[in-house]
């Protein structure tokens, strides 16, 4: 007897919606009955134009050609950001991709960078960063075995269209309709259906809540509660704004600290993506859009895109037979890129945790699927707590707030042991690896105390030749790579005519 197939249903689009679908639909799609529920008449928050090297792999995953999904996305290369203002006002630091020199198995490379300070060798840590000195020279190019690590800087409507298309081919079913009711099953309290405007009802084994902020089923139907993190990241508004580009796109995205928070700059090919982040005790929205609209460069495009949100995650993001992905699940400022990844890693668990049949949800899954996320979110937390923490900053009451407020024991940990001996350690998959920690940490001022003894094992002369090797070497790869917009011309470049459309749209 054949077993039925399992019917997924995915409440709203987007980019959560539709990066759902298509990877369900790509890997899974003979197997299982998907349908996409969203209305056309719901806007979605939309402002997830900064991605990580995870999204790579991906859409690798997905079959994607690189050029066809950069051009029909407007993308161009990033290669990480620039953060100014952050450990004090007219400073800056760049949070690079990839890896900084080159690590031994006992210690990282920044123990020996450190040992050659000790003995006269004054050049910056930057300059052993291949992906980063490319960036602040706006250079890239693809290199054999990817050895440039980067991500991509995209118009997040036009991914989720791209992505439409795909999962529509592999046998999506869309259904256009608002959303009036979440039917529960009496018996066992799972949802049962959608009810939908004109008396429509449908029905579904697993449906997956992508309705963003409204969390209409993980919490709307199910309450599953939510624990606020605002008292350590304690920006609650933002306000975007896009803008006509003024010049030739670089491969970084800019995050730039003011007195209540940070704005951010994202160079799209058609158009710059712009953005105030703050926090509403210690400026007004008034004041705040004043001050985005006194820093952004060209024509507005749109009207400003106004969000209030709760920083936090759902105590439980899969729960009976839903499963929250993207911003029903939690939040977290748009810091470090990481919206559009940690969509990415539900999706694929789900896909990696889907049940055998109608019924046949494992409480098992759901608690390992449960426990991975609040991993990758409360890690992803510590990594945007450091930068406002780990600050010289004291010129504003938000900067004396969050330079003196308490933070999670697990950041305390990283930020002293890093301080005493120089070390960082990763746990269960970590996001940002070593590399990240190291630039970040010493990019706000925090310099390790001391450093691995292994690294005094270099005679003078073999520091030299090693230091000066990868200095050498990250110098001339540079020199050989063309401008980065340039290269996303020949690449993948969208035509005026497509630009023009979009900005009509």
């Amino acid at each position: 007897m054949t077993q039925a197939k399992l019917r997924v249903v995915v409440a709203g689009g987007g980019t959560a919606g539709w990066m759902t679908a298509a990877a369900l639909s790509h890997a899974l799609g003979p197997v299982i009955d998907l349908t996409l529920v969203e209305s056309d008449a719901i806007g979605t928050i939309g402002v997830g134009e900064s991605t990580i090297p995870p999204i790579v792999l991906f859409n690798r995953l997905l079959g994607i050609n690189e050029a066809d999904f950069m051009r029909a996305t407007q993308a161009t290369f990033k290669l990480g950001i620039m953060f100014e203002n952050w450990k004090d006002v007219g400073e800056r630091y760049f949070h690079s991709f990839g890896t900084t020199g080159k690590d031994h198995w006992s210690a990282g490379f920044q123990h020996f960078w450190m040992h050659g300070l000790t003995q006269g060798h004054d050049a910056p840590y930057d300059a052993y960063a291949l992906e980063l000195q490319a960036a602040l020279q706006s250079r890239f190019a693809h290199l054999p075995g990817d050895q440039l690590n980067y991500a991509y800087q995209l118009d997040s409507a036009l991914y989720a269209a791209f992505l439409r298309q795909r999962a529509e081919a592999a046998g999506t079913t869309r259904i256009e309709g608002r959303i009036n009711q979440v039917e529960l099953n009496g018996e066992t309290g799972d949802i049962a259906a959608l009810c939908l405007d004109g008396e429509r009802r449908i029905e579904g084994d697993l449906f997956i809540d992508c309705t963003g902020f409204r969390a209409l089923l993980i919490e709307g139907a199910l309450h599953t509660g939510f624990n606020d993190w605002t008292h350590w990241l304690p920006c609650d508004s933002a306000i975007a704004i896009q803008t006509a580009s003024v010049r030739p796109a670089v491969p970084y995205t800019r995050a730039i600290a003011h007195d209540a928070g940070w704005q951010w700059r994202i160079p799209l090919q058609h158009r710059q993506g712009n953005g105030i982040v703050y926090c509403s005790r210690y400026l007004s929205q008034d004041a705040a859009q004043e001050r985005l609209f006194a820093t952004i460069e060209g024509e507005k495009l749109v009207k400003p895109n106004i969000i209030r949100y709760t920083t936090g995650v759902r105590r439980k993001q899969w729960h009976r037979n839903c499963v929250a992905v993207g911003l029903s699940g939690g939040f977290m400022e748009p810091l470090e890129s990481t919206s559009i990844h940690l969509i990415q890693r539900a999706v694929l668990r789900i896909a990696r945790m889907l049940p055998a049949g109608p019924g046949q949800v494992s409480a098992r899954d759901v608690a390992e699927f449960n426990e991975q996320m609040l991993t990758d979110m409360e890690q992803i937390r510590d990594f945007l707590i450091l930068h406002y923490k780990v600050t010289e900053r004291r010129d504003s009451p938000f900067w004396r707030h969050v330079a003196a407020m308490a933070i999670p024991d697990s950041l305390t940990q990283k930020i002293e042991l890093f301080r005493e001996t120089g070390r960082v350690f990763r746990k269960n998959e970590e996001l940002f690896v070593e590399n990240s920690w190291v630039q970040v940490m010493m990019g706000q001022g925090l310099m390790p105390q001391t450093y691995h003894p292994v690294a005094g094992k270099l005679r003078p002369a073999e520091l030299q030749a090693f230091l000066g090797g990868l200095r050498d070497s990250v110098a001339k790869t540079v020199a050989g790579l063309p401008e980065h917009h340039v290269y996303v011309a020949r690449y993948c470049g969208a035509s005026d005519a497509a630009a023009q459309a979009h900005k009509a749209a």
